[in-house]
């Protein structure tokens, strides 16, 4: 007798699930596997924002960039999602996107989906030298915050500051990092690693403050042979803030492939106390 194949679905993939209702509406449901210390992980948002237009029927090509700007709190519970495309042109594509809850608006974000061609290529920055993810130690987050357990991470530098910690000289943290279970990369999956640094000024400071992001964009530079090269393989991703002051700072990020290849950059402001 043939045993029934079970399908499970990895944490990631059920976190931004969204069935289509037509006209550009979508519904979806906070998963608590992502909750952040307030609320949903941004990351998760963020990849939730881009699979809509992934999943919209008159989407074109693949995502060049996405910026989410988190208006106001998301709670546990369903969403709704719309995801409008304001111009189509020959190579590129401009959405604009909501989503609210009970009515009233939580998050918003624009996206750049097109076509790619080829064309002279370099890379100018260089990917940090660093030990391979074999031999550096899994860090594990304090047990309050859920989303950090769906991945693999393990620090070269710039580790989650613990009890009795110091002020740091650098806002800079390196790390590989990668869904667990482990997953093949995707666009959805590659927007959620970009927000998977804790607040640089947990760092700098030594300790925990009260801090969240306030708006987050992500260039997308790989395209789709280079995110399928990529694999389950560890993403090296690295993050710094060029200054912070008045309730805000900024981070830039970058996330390169095991193989060299710059994947993605992104660049966040984050309000903090």
């Amino acid at each position: 007798m043939t045993e029934p194949v079970t399908t499970v679905t990895h944490p990631f993939d059920a976190a931004v699930e969204l069935d289509y209702t037509g006209d550009g509406r979508f519904t979806g449901h906070t998963s608590p596997a992502y909750n952040n210390m307030v609320g949903p992980f941004g990351g998760a948002t963020a990849a939730t924002l881009l699979h809509a237009v992934e999943l919209h029927p008159d989407r074109l090509g693949a995502p060049l960039s996405i910026t989410v700007n988190f208006a106001g709190p998301i709670t546990d519970g369903p969403f709704d999602i719309t995801a409008r495309a304001v111009r189509t042109n020959r190579t590129n594509q401009h959405w604009s996107l909501e989503l609210t809850q009970d009515g009233v608006v939580a998050t918003t974000a624009t996206a750049v989906f097109g076509l790619r061609r080829d064309t002279w290529t370099d890379t100018e920055d260089e990917r940090p030298t660093t030990p391979q993810p074999a031999d550096l130690e899994r860090t594990d987050f304090p047990e309050f915050i859920m989303w950090p357990r769906n991945y693999d991470m393990r620090f070269v530098e710039g580790d989650v500051p613990g009890e009795g910690a110091s002020e740091s000289p650098s806002s800079t943290s390196t790390l590989w990092l990668r869904d667990e279970p482990a997953r093949p990369l995707d666009y959805a999956a590659l927007t959620s690693m970009c927000d998977a640094f804790y607040p640089r000024v947990f760092l700098r400071k030594g300790q925990y403050v009260p801090a969240g992001t306030v708006s987050f964009t992500v260039y997308f530079h790989a395209d789709d042979a280079e995110i399928a090269a990529q694999g389950t393989d560890h993403v090296l991703a690295t993050a710094h803030t060029a200054r912070f002051g008045r309730g805000y700072f900024d981070q830039h990020a970058q996330l390169w492939g095991t193989d060299g290849t710059l994947l993605a950059t992104s660049q966040q402001i984050v309000y903090f106390k």
